[in-house]
């Protein structure tokens, strides 16, 4: 199994209270139990441990993630939550239980993040969190002991750091519709010495990403890398409507690239990540290789190895400048160059020379957004 292509790997699962084997191996919690123990890393660079919390009346934990759109929808009232509690007795913290092994490429079409640490930080600054971000990735051994079956899943512990509340943290990823917020109130009864209006909900998300599904997801990596990989001649005209997008009603990214150009062949792995990321969505990715027409051999044998099932072509005419004024009159014709095409058109992003990968994801993910709007978004 390629390791290093699945480990910045999550698929979004709009689906609640039907669990699969793994669920079933670590059950959510039980109401009473205690508070399972934990030392973990978090994304401000220290490890963080259960009693580092006792000296506060009400604990919840909150397991979520980066790459869940359903946990993004609930990371402004994971910060609520915490600047309302603030100098009430109150510690929140979020833990993210997935095995970047247990995640794959087509989940993580949402976002521009995976769920390992490393991203988890870059999230954590992004976002502005107000609260512990720990990872449990690496061996999902407090996750196990608590049983999260999605992101987000809240546990909230009394004093005594007995579970007093497990389940939701309102009832709809969309605030505007949000009638019961009952992480809220199973703090403010325990906070008031009461039990919990509700104890238990169902919740609702992703599911979680245990390491034990990394053998499904090689043979779903094993099945994509077996694709047909094909390599078409486009002329001019064929460049321009490329440019054009027109009636695709979808989000085109397009790279000129080479076989002898060293930045483009660095990026070029990458590249294929994003496409079976955002593939699932209305995306395209395209491929050009800007190079002579008797080439061809040398340009597939390259597009083989990276198991390029994009849409690839290559210039037929031995003319590069006719290229250069029929795809984008504004490059100046160095490689890598890399345009981000709306569905309407209109040139998101243009970039000439080695991609920042991070921030053409992120606009990647902003088009695709605006083009798509997921559930939680309205």
């Amino acid at each position: 199994m390629n390791q290093a292509f699945l480990k910045i790997a999550g698929i979004v699962v709009f689906a609640a209270g039907v669990f699969g084997a793994e669920d079933a191996v670590h059950p959510a919690l039980k109401l009473g139990s205690p508070a399972p123990g934990f030392d973990l890393p978090g994304v401000d660079g220290k490890r963080h441990r259960l009693d580092e919390y006792s000296g506060s009346k009400v604990l919840a934990v909150v397991f979520t993630c980066n790459h869940c759109p359903t946990a993004q929808a609930y990371e402004e009232r994971i910060k609520d939550l915490v600047k309302d509690y603030e100098g009430k007795g109150v510690a929140i913290i979020a833990i993210s239980p997935n095995s970047p092994a247990g995640v794959r490429l087509d989940e993580l079409g949402y976002t521009d993040l995976g769920d390992e640490l490393d991203d988890m930080k870059i999230r954590a600054e992004q976002r502005k969190f107000n609260f512990p971000y720990l990872y449990d990735g690496e061996t999902e051994s407090a996750s196990k002991e608590y049983g999260p079956q999605t992101t987000p899943h809240v546990f909230v512990f009394d004093a005594e750091r007995k579970l007093r509340y497990a389940g939701r943290i309102d009832d709809s990823e969309r605030v505007a519709l949000v009638k019961s917020r009952d992480t809220r109130n199973a703090i403010d009864a325990l906070l008031a010495g009461k039990q919990p209006p509700v104890a238990e909900t169902k919740v609702f998300g992703c599911s979680t990403k245990w390491a034990t599904k990394s053998d499904v997801n090689a043979k779903w990596l094993a099945k994509v890398q077996a694709e047909p990989v094909k390599l078409e001649a486009a002329g001019a005209d064929a460049l321009h409507a490329l440019r054009e997008n027109k009636g695709t009603g979808k989000v085109r990214l397009v790279n000129f690239w080479a076989t002898w150009c060293g930045p483009c062949v660095a990026e070029f792995p990458d590249l294929m990540k994003a496409n079976l990321m955002y593939r699932g969505r209305d995306f395209e990715m395209v491929t050009v290789a800007a190079q002579f027409p008797d080439e061809r051999a040398k340009v597939e044998k390259f597009l083989e190895r990276q198991h390029a099932s994009t849409r690839n072509l290559i210039f037929g005419d031995t003319d590069k400048y006719k290229m250069i004024e029929a795809f984008d009159p504004e490059w100046s014709g160095a490689l890598p160059h890399t345009l981000l095409i709306g569905a309407d058109g209109k040139i998101l992003f243009r970039q000439t020379g080695e991609l920042d990968l991070l921030d053409m994801r992120r606009r990647v993910v902003a088009a695709l957004d605006a083009l798509q709007p997921w559930p939680g978004m309205k």
